[in-house]
């Protein structure tokens, strides 16, 4: 099913009750849609009233605050608050914590202010509500989960993840490094574009050898950043291929009861 556009809602005088920002990384990344397909038919079986802007989404401008082009943030942070103002947006919902720290926490500095959810807490209030039903009698599984640095040490959230991850009827092996003290995937800092610094050892490795320590099948993160980078460096680290990278959505949808 096709999500509909704030343009169309517009011009048939009605509004959603959130706006699902796809992002950069969820549009062009051929494994963040997946993530991007897997939340929307979440929304889609459920019956949630949501739209998107398509063509009238720009990025956050993240990536370049990162990397120090302030001139290009603050145009495009502009732009994107210009055109939410103008569909009146209250509720936005993010599968990117990039966006979802840039939108929450930098844009009401130009006049964006708005209620901004990341999908896991989205995910973990729709359950605790009923909204999303979990089919009964799945096995239980032991799971290594991934702290994304915006989510977590940026903004605080560590239970939402865990909760669903619980309905779900996963077990999780902490990682030494996890919560406050959450190791980066490698991405952060705009390093996600760029080739990275002379040093011993990738970070994605350093991170994908910790969870191929833990003798889990699947790592379960909530970032396209992060989806990415574990990917890469399990490439590496589990070279027999055994250990799978899921978000969150696409384990909610595998076993959403319709």
């Amino acid at each position: 099913m096709k999500p509909e556009l704030m343009s169309e809602l517009a011009a048939s005088g009605r509004k959603p009750d959130v706006l699902f920002w796809v992002g950069c990384a969820g549009s062009y990344d051929a494994r963040a849609q997946r993530v991007t397909r897997a939340f929307c038919s979440i929304l889609d079986a459920i019956g949630y009233s949501y739209a998107i802007l398509g063509d009238e989404e720009k990025c956050t401008g993240d990536p370049a605050r990162r990397a120090g082009n302030e001139f290009l943030f603050q145009i495009l942070a502009i732009q994107n608050v210009a055109t939410l103002n103008q569909y009146e947006v209250k509720r936005i919902v993010c599968t990117c914590p990039h966006c979802f720290n840039t939108l929450k926490n930098d844009y009401p500095d130009f006049g964006g202010h708005y209620e901004v959810i990341h999908h896991a807490t989205f995910l973990d209030q729709l359950i605790a509500e009923g909204r999303i039903r979990l089919k009964p009698g799945s096995e239980r599984e032991t799971v290594s989960y991934h702290d994304s640095c915006y989510l977590g040490r940026a903004n605080g959230i560590y239970e939402a993840p865990r909760n669903v991850l619980q309905a779900l009827k996963k077990d999780i092996t902490e990682m030494e490094r996890s919560r406050e003290r959450g190791l980066c995937c490698g991405a952060g800092g705009c390093q996600m574009f760029k080739e990275e610094e002379t040093g011993e050892k990738r970070i994605n490795l350093e991170r994908a050898e910790e969870i191929a320590g833990q003798n889990n099948t699947t790592v379960v993160s909530n970032c396209p950043f992060c989806l990415t980078m574990l990917g890469d460096g399990l490439k590496e680290a589990d070279p027999a291929e055994r250990i799978m990278v899921y978000d969150l959505a696409e384990l909610v949808l595998q076993n959403l009861q319709r």
